[in-house]
């Protein structure tokens, strides 16, 4: 499947839209790290998972997304040991 324009408007395939994502923040400026996230999040649809990577649990940035997104995003943590924090991030709506 291509992503083709059409007129002034530019088209985004997904493969599917139960695909998951894969967000490795261990590499990301911890600068930038929460507008990195606030993006990859924005960009998701409905039904799709960002697959999140850390090697901390970022518990000051899940409060952050309950505040901006509400139920809108669900969180489930897939690996929750030191050093190895892995967190799936649903887009429900």
């Amino acid at each position: 499947m291509s992503s083709k324009p059409t007129g002034r408007q530019i088209m985004h395939a997904h493969l599917s839209p139960d695909s998951i994502y894969p967000f490795d923040a261990r590499g990301i400026a911890k600068r930038f790290r929460h507008a990195a996230i606030f993006g990859a999040l924005d960009a998701l649809r409905a039904g799709e998972t960002m697959r999140f990577v850390n090697d901390h649990d970022p518990l000051p940035l899940l409060d952050q997304l309950a505040q901006r997104y509400g139920e809108t995003v669900g969180i489930g943590y897939k690996q929750r040991d030191p050093g190895q924090i892995v967190i799936d991030f649903v887009k429900k709506q």
